[in-house]
């Protein structure tokens, strides 16, 4: 870079936001985020957006606030976008919800951006576009067919992707996540939320005391244990996979779609026991009845994000991901983050 390039963050104060936009500061970016935080509506707290990055309490999808963040004539190289609800069940209770945020709001945002001509933007997606798997590995050209409103949300903002950005020099990078865990190594950033999303978030707060127990939900799934499989991906392999993607669209790289995952999925029961194991505590674990619209296995198909992007996982093991994630929920709860 002949200067620090200009990205914006929506969402950086959120939990894989803020580990981004902590990346991008420490590689040499300057960093400018936005972000709605808890006690305005969204999810993300003021403490952990960078220290270095500017910060500015918004709606991503305020046209008044987004001209309002650079002097006049001025632009920002790069948008790396965040900002979404990202809970199924509130999805189906409050489809309109969702549709308003990451469905209207990422259009705004992506016309700021054509029309003040920023050259890349990086989307945050989701392995939930595709629905259903319809392999044992999904790879990016498998069918998409959500089954929740929240991943319908987000497959339309990648058609909108497409269709804005189809012409113009704005070109693309759209990362299609499997299950994010883990924290970041110096235990500063981590996963904040009144309520826990994923098995590893789970586990880990049985682990600290709390909550009483885990549920299994469903034990007779044609898996090797009879429990489903997921492919969860530590949180600062994720962040490399942003970095690499924004480097890729700097060089020159052509719009695209990328997993992101090991293409290693782990049942529950796998990831119950090595939280056990790295906490040294047993915790009550029982189970009850399937739920609705879960798939047997979601793994993703990683070789294309490896062979185009060049991203190498450093941090592609369960138990790291299960330790940092304990020992993140630990100081969270003794430190009353």
């Amino acid at each position: 870079m002949s200067r620090s390039s200009r990205v914006l963050v929506t969402g950086g104060a959120g939990y894989v936001g803020s580990h981004v936009a902590r990346l991008l500061v420490e590689s040499g970016y300057d960093v400018t985020v936005v972000d709605l935080l808890r006690d305005h509506g969204g999810t993300g707290n003021r403490w952990a957006v960078p220290k270095a990055a500017r910060f500015f309490q918004g709606n991503c999808g305020d046209p008044v606030l987004l001209r309002s963040l650079l002097p006049h004539g001025e632009s920002f190289d790069a948008i790396l976008h965040f900002a979404a609800f990202i809970l199924v069940d509130e999805s189906v209770r409050e489809p309109l919800k969702y549709f308003e945020n990451n469905v209207v709001n990422s259009l705004r945002l992506f016309s700021f951006a054509r029309e003040t001509g920023v050259p890349s933007v990086i989307f945050s997606s989701t392995a939930a576009t595709y629905g259903q798997a319809t392999s044992d590995l999904l790879t990016e050209e498998s069918p998409q067919k959500p089954i929740n409103p929240y991943g319908v949300s987000k497959l339309m903002t990648e058609q909108m992707l497409r269709d804005v950005f189809s012409t113009g020099d704005t070109r693309f990078v759209a990362l299609r996540y499997f299950n994010p865990a883990g924290a970041h190594s110096s235990l500063e950033i981590g996963q904040s939320r009144p309520e826990a999303l994923h098995l590893v978030n789970v586990a880990a707060e049985a682990a600290v005391g709390a909550r009483k127990k885990v549920s299994i939900f469903g034990t007779d799934y044609p898996t090797q244990d009879g429990t489903c499989l997921r492919d969860y991906i530590h949180i600062e392999d994720l962040s490399d996979a942003h970095l690499e993607a924004i480097r890729y669209l700097e060089k020159g790289g052509a719009s695209d779609f990328f997993n992101v995952g090991y293409g290693r999925p782990y049942s529950v029961n796998d990831v119950i026991a090595t939280m056990k194991e790295v906490s040294g505590v047993d915790f009550e674990v029982n189970t009850a009845a399937r739920r609705a619209g879960d798939p047997a296995k979601l793994a993703a198909d990683p070789s294309k994000i490896r062979r185009v992007l060049g991203w190498i996982p450093k941090h592609d093991s369960l138990k790291e991901i299960c330790r940092s994630h304990y020992l993140w929920e630990k100081k969270r709860r003794e430190e009353r983050i």
